[in-house]
């Protein structure tokens, strides 16, 4: 999957500026892809070459004028054309599973650091999205839109979750055969 298409199922949602897309990838994608606001923009510029989006400029004072993305019918064909292919797991390159890999061959203390540090993170993450979670369990009837979002929701939980599973069950192991 490429960033392109992310960003063309966005814009199906509404129109936005490339500002917009970047928060609404804080605020709701982050938990399946991650993109900086420069790598969005750099992105639409290849999107519009491509007629995949189209933009109107919305003039602003005292600030640079703002352009407002929105889909084309090029875009949404692009995105059914994507839509239909099979996807594929995503390759896991993690750089701590290879320093549990080294741990017998160096000092364990700084792996229990790292799974403490990793542990943590996955826990705030877990926290946000929880709040989030809240947010959507107070929806009465949400709209279907909304209720495929919670569904993404619900996996970058148990996706943090794992992970906080996970560094419980290395730092457990670590404990019990620790001296």
């Amino acid at each position: 999957m490429a960033l392109s298409h992310t960003i063309l199922a966005v814009l199906s949602y509404q129109p936005r500026s490339g500002y917009d897309i970047s928060k609404c990838f804080e605020e709701t994608v982050s938990c399946y892809w991650q993109a900086s606001q420069q790598q969005i923009y750099r992105e639409l510029a290849k999107m519009e070459q491509q007629s995949w989006v189209r933009f109107e400029t919305v003039p602003q004072e005292g600030k640079p004028d703002k352009k407002i993305y929105d889909i084309t019918p090029a875009g949404q064909a692009e995105l059914r054309r994507w839509y239909a292919e099979p996807t594929e797991p995503t390759p896991i390159r993690e750089d701590l599973l290879v320093k549990v890999l080294a741990a017998p061959f160096v000092e364990p203390n700084r792996l229990i650091e790292e799974l403490y540090r990793r542990r943590q993170m996955h826990c705030e993450k877990l926290t946000d999205y929880q709040a989030m979670d809240a947010q959507y369990q107070a929806m009465t009837n949400p709209p279907k839109t909304e209720q495929f979002r919670y569904l993404t929701l619900r996996r970058g939980m148990r996706y943090e979750q794992d992970w906080i599973d996970w560094c419980d069950e290395v730092l457990g192991f670590l404990k019990a055969e620790l001296p």
